[in-house]
């Protein structure tokens, strides 16, 4: 029997390439964006090609009230979710006195509230049916402190210890958290963060998109808990540990300057 996942940010980059690896495998889909013109493409595409159900739900989910409107919209359609993919979430880069406080409003809410609200809601959902399985966006971002993109750094920490504290609790419930955690990727992601201005993206090659996704993927039906994309991404996090948090920070501004 086909099972359904629902991906949020699906419109594009690791979220449309998770569409595509889900339909190929003969997964249903609920993709949730912004973009009702792209999400109505990927729809006709996936369901021509893969063979398919796939039902599309336009929603700000920076919005307060975005992650209820998607589960009830779900409920309604009767729609039985197996796998929750929580891929929506932005950055942005520069001083933090020098961005608005309605960007980092939200980022906090797409990062961090909605993320862990739609999971609660499905996990709720899911107990006692001992199955179901998630796969959280952070970023290896989440291993350190973040001058210049300080909140976001912050967010995908929040989302890493989240999903790690979560994937304890709910063994007994048999259900996998699983924390995919990219570096520097081929979305637009740098476009709206402007991230590029940074060293860290000027010196270091871009992941392929689609390679990320494959990973997250095949980690998430493992159940395993925590997946690094690329060898030196690996390194870091182990190497830091052993670093006065104080050189952890001076050390990421550096890399984070223009």
């Amino acid at each position: 029997m086909s099972k359904t996942a629902l991906i949020t940010g699906a419109s594009k980059g690791i979220g449309k390439e998770l569409a595509f690896l889900f339909a190929e495998k003969g997964h249903n889909l609920v993709l949730v964006a912004r973009s009702a013109e792209t999400l109505k493409k990927i729809k006709m595409e996936l369901e021509e090609t893969c063979s398919v159900s796939v039902h599309t739900l336009v929603v700000d989910l920076c919005d307060a009230v975005a992650a209820q409107a998607v589960f009830d919209e779900v409920k309604k359609k009767g729609v039985d979710i197996d796998y929750l993919v929580n891929n929506a979430g932005f950055g942005d880069y520069g001083a933090f006195a020098d961005t608005g406080w309605e960007c980092y409003e939200r980022m906090i809410a797409l990062n961090v509230t909605t993320l862990t609200h739609l999971t609660h809601l499905f996990v709720s959902d899911w107990r006692g049916r001992k199955a179901g399985r998630i796969l959280n966006i952070s970023s290896t971002a989440a291993f350190q402190p973040g001058p210049m993109m300080a909140v976001y750094f912050a967010t995908k920490s929040f989302v890493l210890h989240l999903s790690e504290g979560l994937g304890e609790e709910l063994k007994k419930e048999h259900i996998t958290v699983t924390t995919l955690c990219p570096g520097p990727t081929s979305t637009n992601f740098g476009e709206v963060s402007k991230m590029k201005a940074s060293q860290l993206v000027k010196n270091v090659q871009i992941a392929d998109a689609k390679e990320v996704a494959e990973l997250g993927y095949r980690a998430m039906m493992r159940g395993k808990a925590v997946v690094i994309h690329g060898a030196m991404n690996k390194l870091a996090p182990f190497g830091i540990r052993f670093l006065p948090r104080k050189w952890v920070t001076r050390l990421s501004a550096k890399i984070m300057q223009q």
